[in-house]
């Protein structure tokens, strides 16, 4: 994988670049549309090359090791052949999943042991073998094992788990570094910063990334965990800074489960590149739509008879369908609304990023996130 950054602003941290992957180049700031179970819930391939116009999805080590498990993803050639996706993917290592497990797993520094949330049946996570997972499952981008520490953790238990996260990130390198690709082309590995909102701990955390990278055989970019899982956003912005301030500029930089259309462009200008989250297309299956002008609530009476285009300005599909029937077809729990309002957030985040880029580009985009970040937030 290589990381070429083509633009910086001058008034902030912000950049595009592009990445390149054996399934295909990234332009960034990019959005990843997350298809944890190998599909984004609701949409089907062809929109998200077409309509969506996704460049890179996420899996997840956790679910694709459950199901359908790794002997059918061997058999299958990897992920990419399974689900027909043939651009790049990126894999979440899991930790994040399993760590959500309360109850039902067992934390030690060998691994963590849990029981899966379909069958209740025992498995144990390493290091060693969320590697060696990730390499059947074929990501052009693998991350870390690492532990997700709640958003409240006290200072002991924030450097505890830091401590843990460093150790098996070295674990995972080493592994890493001795196993090869399964299907002829490369993966990357990407570490993980942790230390919850400790400023401290994320500085400590970044300078052992930044180590770690040098041991690397083949390392693309850097992720930050540990974020919007409940602190303040003031809070998660100033741990993002404090981070990029210690990452390299010549890596690109994940900030993992973020977030709203602010939030991206508020880490946009303090310099990250890539983002996921699950909003998009959760929330547009609740009827809520992002827009320009504000948050859409579909099921709201006031669409009922507003025969204006979903979005004239958004894909093929906001353009084709009226508020009014998208609002209708909610109304009567019609399985098609789930999946307009889904292809429409996705639509709006990539168009989201895509703009960013363009304003990155034309040396002006402090002014207009600036003039955009407003709207955004408001209900309509």
């Amino acid at each position: 994988m290589k990381f070429e950054v083509k633009h910086c602003d001058q008034e902030s941290d912000a950049r595009t670049g592009v990445i390149s992957t054996a399934h295909g180049q990234i332009e960034t700031p990019i959005f990843m549309p997350v298809g944890t179970a190998g599909a984004v819930k609701g949409v089907h391939f062809a929109e998200l090359r077409e309509q969506v116009e996704a460049q890179i999805i996420l899996g997840n080590t956790y679910h694709l090791y459950l199901r359908p498990g790794l002997d059918i993803l061997r058999k299958a050639g990897g992920l990419h052949r399974f689900n027909t996706w043939d651009k790049p993917i990126l894999t979440d290592s899991g930790g994040f999943q399993v760590f959500s497990l309360t109850g039902i797993r067992k934390l030690r520094e060998e691994g963590c042991e849990f029981r899966s949330h379909i069958d209740g049946s025992k498995h144990f996570f390493t290091p060693e073998n969320v590697m060696d997972t990730q390499r059947v499952i074929g990501a052009d981008i693998m991350m870390a094992f690492d532990e997700c520490p709640p958003g409240n953790s006290d200072y002991q238990y924030a450097r505890k788990s830091l401590r843990l996260t460093q150790q098996w990130l070295e674990r995972c390198i080493k592994r890493f570094n001795e196993t090869e690709p399964h299907y002829g082309y490369s993966q990357t590995l990407f570490p993980i910063v942790q230390g919850c909102t400790y400023k401290d701990l994320r500085i400590d955390a970044a300078n052992h990334v930044c180590d770690a990278l040098t041991h690397l055989d083949d390392c693309g970019g850097v992720a930050i965990g540990g974020l919007a899982v409940g602190e303040p956003t003031e809070v998660m912005y100033e741990m993002i800074e404090v981070v990029n301030g210690v990452l390299p500029k010549d890596r690109p930089r994940y900030l993992m489960g973020v977030g709203t259309p602010q939030n991206i462009l508020e880490a946009i200008e303090r310099g990250v590149d890539m983002f996921d989250c699950v909003m998009p297309t959760r929330n547009g299956r609740n009827a809520m739509l992002f827009t320009y002008e504000g948050t859409m609530n579909m099921r709201n009476k006031k669409w009922e008879d507003d025969f204006s285009p979903i979005d004239p300005d958004g894909c093929y599909i906001d353009r084709l369908h009226t508020k009014a029937y998208l609002h209708h077809l909610f109304k009567a729990q019609e399985l098609l609304a789930l999946q307009i309002a889904s292809i429409h957030n996705l639509s709006f985040y990539l168009r989201l990023v895509s703009d960013a880029r363009q304003h990155i580009a034309a040396g002006d985009f402090t002014s207009w996130k600036r003039s955009v970040t407003e709207q955004l937030g408001k209900r309509r």
